[in-house]
């Protein structure tokens, strides 16, 4: 059946979805769940496959409002990407966004990086 492009997941849906998530990880946000959990990262508190709005966040830490994306190619150059960012900076989060690839072969660079924008936060 074809998904109406004007169709809005109810709170419920999105929130299965999200626990569906949690439980089927990319490798790369496997990778990075295991950097962040349990306040691994200095400390911080993050949550993983947070809905938030019409849309699914891959980590987020809610004291410092700061978003953080582990993508593919499929999302260059996305408006949806886009779109989610401009909402999400309305409501005062900032985003990082991180290839798959940088997660799984240089994690120290991006938890360099992250570490720089919790503290610009």
């Amino acid at each position: 059946m074809p998904r109406d492009p004007h169709h809005r997941p109810t709170a419920k849906h999105l929130r299965q979805f999200a626990k569906n998530m949690r439980h089927e990880p990319t490798d790369a946000e496997a990778a990075m769940w295991r950097l962040l959990r349990d306040r691994r990262l200095s400390a911080y508190k993050f949550r993983r496959q947070v809905p938030i709005e019409n849309y699914i966040l891959d980590f987020v830490c809610f004291d410092k409002q700061l978003v953080i994306e582990i993508d593919g190619s499929q999302h260059a150059e996305s408006q949806r990407d886009a779109a989610r960012d401009t909402v999400l900076s309305a409501e005062g989060f900032a985003i990082a966004r991180y290839w798959n690839n940088d997660v799984l072969q240089q994690p120290t660079s991006v938890l360099e990086d992250i570490l720089a924008k919790l503290a610009g936060r």
